[in-house]
């Protein structure tokens, strides 16, 4: 009984200790819900048990641009008209993906764009949700403790391959252009947000992955096999993609 009633203890504590977390960091928890609605809606859009899976499609999408409206709203200072402040703007991967969530809005839903925003909101979801069963107790949902450090592991492989996708979306959205499935203005302003992800400080997957799949290429087509006409087209693709790749935005100081 004496046991019992110690367990029944320990637990209302990490209750108490989660409410408490919950109203001290309101932002953070908002992100949190934010991000396992990413999660559960991408699920309901594949497998479309209850409701429309175009509907779960676009409210994936709305909900990731109110996680980077409020990611934001947390790093920024106060917003003026300046040119200083556009610059750390522009430098927020947060943007980035509230400008990526923004873009896709407005075209027919495609199942590959929902990859990032879903590995992303993966990724986050599972770490903060590790510091929540902290606060339950060390020894708290075992089960659900091994899930995430599975997540964790593979957290390199993950943001690696979120990179590959950015990139590979953009000839992808042209031929959506050419297929009457996007606007005149989704290319141009997808290969703005990709220009972002290749500049971006924190994040230098996308900046990599371009490194990486240049290499391969050329690997490719320094092969005797491969035809000098093709070794040729390869080369200047490589070249034009190259002269098409930003200068990194400048470090911007932030508030603390």
């Amino acid at each position: 009984m004496a046991d019992s009633g110690t367990a029944r203890d320990q637990s209302v504590h990490g209750l108490e200790a989660i409410k408490r977390h919950a109203l001290e960091h309101k932002l953070d928890m908002s992100m949190w819900a934010m991000r396992a609605a990413v999660v559960l809606f991408t699920f309901a859009y594949f497998i479309p048990i209850i409701g429309n899976p175009y509907n779960a499609y676009y409210r994936v999408l709305l909900a990731y641009a109110t996680t980077g409206a409020i990611r934001l709203h947390q790093r920024l200072p106060q917003p003026v008209i300046s040119k200083e402040f556009l610059m750390l703007l522009f430098s927020e991967d947060s943007f980035h993906y509230l400008l990526y969530s923004l873009i896709f809005l407005y075209v027919t839903p495609v199942t590959l764009v929902l990859l990032p925003v879903f590995l992303f909101s993966l990724v986050h979801f599972a770490s903060y949700s590790l510091s929540l069963l902290d606060l339950l107790g060390p020894n708290s949902w075992w089960g659900a403790r091994i899930i995430i450090s599975l997540v964790e592991f593979q957290t390199r492989n993950i943001l690696r391959l979120i990179a590959f996708t950015e990139i590979f979306l953009m000839p992808f959205v042209i031929l959506l252009l050419f297929m009457g499935r996007a606007g005149l203005l989704t290319p141009l302003v997808y290969f703005h947000f990709l220009t972002l992800r290749y500049s971006s400080h924190r994040n230098p997957h996308t900046r990599n992955m371009f490194r990486e799949l240049r290499f391969t290429t050329e690997a490719l087509a320094n092969k005797p096999s491969v035809p000098s006409v093709i070794r040729s087209i390869i080369f200047s693709a490589i070249q034009f993609i190259c002269r098409l790749a930003p200068q990194p935005l400048p470090e911007t100081p932030r508030q603390q």
